[in-house]
């Protein structure tokens, strides 16, 4: 996941109730079903890092659920620093023939926490300016790492050294001790006074190359550990989200946002059942302003799209709610990761059918998942 765009830097309030339309002039009213807890939202700046933030958003919702350290920040680019050289060293091993860059996804979030620990925001910011931008420290360590990858001679071990320089210039290096509210942590024993336990997590999808309820390594290019995921039918990994919110916890959600017809500006993700080339212009205007007719999403539709690349893991974001619209159809309240220049100051909804063609991957709770479906999963 890397997608990223230039907001305004500034952050909304906690937890703010949802909108009953995704804009004004909009015919779309919702009806809210749950609406979960979740911390300010943050602005990702120009940076490929929205898995982090949409994971370590996440977290605070965990965090909030649980009752512990409401309002912590956690600081996304700590995740971001530590994951960086692990990244660059998969490269080299692979010699240049695998993905390095500033995408990852929920397994980052998860190996960080679990290898490495957190920390808060105030603690490590990772030398943010006016706004995140890692387009000239990206430039430097690519061409490094692919020096590197490319070389056919004995490799100088030095290299990871001159690696962390660079990001030592541009991020700082993170913390091994700090102090938070009086008291003396280290980034683990920080993420284990918490209560954060990377295996009360799992990430799972739904796809029709592998067999349903086994894992496999899911093949997406910022999947750059091979972390394997859990393969699930459509309509189960449609209830676990839904079952998820219901019970008060909340999905880090992976997932494309090229279509025309995902428009954060407008406040609304949905799959009209008239292709979009063959609306006028007309009619894409409407499509944002009057509820109407989605596609039947079936897994076939689904596989497709991922099949032939139309469907690509582009963007990390986080599922807080659950709401309705006049028609009974159901959407979900979408946490984003570009500030808060849109109708849903940084919120917008994603219908149900956009959530079940376009998903490449969540990550819930294991206590989110419905007791039959986890049994088939093999998960206690």
């Amino acid at each position: 996941m890397k997608k990223w765009i230039l907001c305004a830097a500034f952050f909304s309030c906690t937890a703010a109730m949802a909108q009953n339309t995704n804009k004004e002039g909009s015919q779309y009213q919702f009806t809210t079903i749950k609406n979960l807890d979740a911390y300010d939202v943050q602005n990702q700046g120009r940076t490929g890092t929205c898995w982090s933030f949409s994971g370590l958003s996440f977290f605070e919702s965990e965090l909030l659920h649980n009752g512990k350290n409401k309002g912590l920040n956690l600081s996304e680019m700590f995740v971001v620093r530590k994951m960086y050289p692990l990244k660059a060293a998969n490269y080299v091993r692979m010699h240049g023939k695998a993905n390095f860059g500033e995408g990852g996804g929920f397994p980052d979030d998860l190996l960080c926490l679990r290898k490495y620990g957190l920390v808060p925001q105030n603690v490590y910011d990772g030398n943010r300016d006016k706004t995140y931008n890692h387009a000239e420290m990206e430039s430097l360590l690519e061409g490094l790492v692919k020096t590197i990858g490319a070389s056919e001679n004995v490799i100088n071990p030095s290299w990871q050294q001159a690696f962390n320089g660079v990001l030592n210039a541009y991020m700082g290096d993170a913390p091994e001790q700090f102090t938070f509210n009086g008291k003396s942590y280290t980034p683990q024993s920080f993420a284990k006074e918490l209560g954060l336990n990377a295996d009360d997590y799992v990430i799972l999808t739904s796809f029709t190359h592998h067999p349903y309820y086994e894992q496999f390594v899911l093949e997406v290019p910022d999947n750059w550990n091979w972390e394997k995921v859990y393969n699930v039918t459509l309509n189960d990994m449609i209830s676990i989200a839904e079952n998820a919110i219901n019970t008060g916890y909340t999905i880090a959600w992976a997932a494309d946002v090229s279509e025309k017809y995902f428009s954060f500006r407008d406040g609304l993700a949905i799959v009209p059942e008239k292709d979009w080339a063959d609306m006028t212009p007309d009619e894409r205007k409407k499509v944002f302003e009057i509820p109407g007719k989605e596609k039947e999403i079936t897994p076939e539709v689904r596989q497709q799209a991922f099949d032939n690349f139309e469907t690509q893991d582009d963007h990390g974001m986080h599922i807080v709610g659950l709401a309705k619209d006049q028609n009974g159809n159901k959407y979900f309240r979408v946490k984003n990761s570009w500030g808060t220049d849109n109708p849903g100051n940084g919120y917008f909804y994603a219908s149900v059918p956009y959530f079940a063609y376009k998903t490449t991957n969540i990550m819930v709770n294991k206590k989110a998942i419905p007791a039959d479906i986890a049994k088939k999963m093999g998960i206690k």
